[in-house]
């Protein structure tokens, strides 16, 4: 069990009301706790999975592979094939259960793990390359993961962005959208949208529909906590057309698709929970 608390004197008194229903031992500050190590220093508290990423490795006879850049191939063209060549089904799907719980503390996979997750149930030697691939990545990485620390920023911000129409199969867009909380990362999502997108800019714009409920969400939690954000949250966007559609009330054949999101995202803007900013694809 972990305890956290702001407070020592908090900690001690519920402690010992645990204690009265529980057998319980203090074992002091975290270090370990479920594969995810955590470490303290002036500049904050470090979440890491080092041990569980060579243990996955020495598992598989992958300790001594070649390093990779990137934990998946630009521009990829992964899908089901009808003459594809069939892997070990048992084997693909532990890995990839195992490189899930990976995500927990490296971001840089959740949209590679969104991508080779989709065939589960039908993986191919071309999968299981995907899937080693990210591996070789991580192999050369295994000390990357989380930093919180304290910092001026006073804000709750969200990145949005979406690939259009790469899922061969189907032709559904890929979302993406990570979010910061006085300046630390804490949630972030890879995930194939439901429906096609008929242009670049709707896949954004439901992307921005995403990345919205879940800033709302965020503050939410905060406020049961007792801590509340008055001023608007900083959504950042890619995608001008997106951005102007937006703020632009008047309906067109560019969004006759997308009218429930629409009207939500106008609400909330109105409303002045949020304010949308153009960012760079570049940054």
């Amino acid at each position: 069990m972990v305890l956290t608390v702001d407070y020592v004197e908090k900690m001690k008194l519920l402690e010992k009301k645990l204690a009265v229903e529980f057998e319980m031992k203090d074992l002091g500050q975290l270090k370990y706790f479920l594969g995810i190590e955590i470490s303290r220093s002036e500049q904050g508290i470090f979440l890491s999975q080092r041990k569980y990423i060579l243990d996955i490795l020495s598992e598989i006879g992958m300790l001594a592979c070649k390093l990779a850049d990137t934990p998946i191939e630009t521009n990829h063209s992964l899908t089901v094939y009808l003459d594809q060549i069939e892997t070990d089904k048992h084997r693909y799907q532990r890995l990839v259960g195992k490189l899930i719980y990976l995500s927990h503390t490296i971001p840089d996979i959740a949209y590679s793990m969104s991508i080779i997750s989709r065939f589960m149930h039908s993986p191919s030697e071309e999968h299981m390359t995907a899937l080693y691939l990210i591996l070789r990545y991580l192999k050369g990485s295994p000390r990357k993961g989380l930093l919180f620390s304290k910092n001026d920023k006073a804000c709750i911000e969200g990145y949005t962005d979406s690939d259009w129409a790469r899922d061969k199969t189907t032709g559904q867009s890929t979302s993406g959208y990570f979010t910061f909380v006085e300046g630390n990362l804490v949630t972030w999502r890879s995930k194939k949208q439901k429906v096609v997108a008929r242009s670049s800019a709707e896949a954004e714009f439901r992307s921005m529909a995403y990345v919205i409920c879940e800033l709302l969400w965020i503050r939410s939690i905060l406020a049961d906590l007792g801590i509340k954000y008055e001023q608007p949250m900083n959504l950042f966007c890619d995608n001008k057309v997106a951005v102007e559609i937006a703020h632009n009330p008047v309906q067109h054949d560019r969004t006759k698709h997308v009218e429930v999101d629409k009207h939500f995202i106008k609400e909330k803007l109105d409303n002045q929970v949020f304010q949308t900013l153009y960012v760079r694809s570049e940054d």
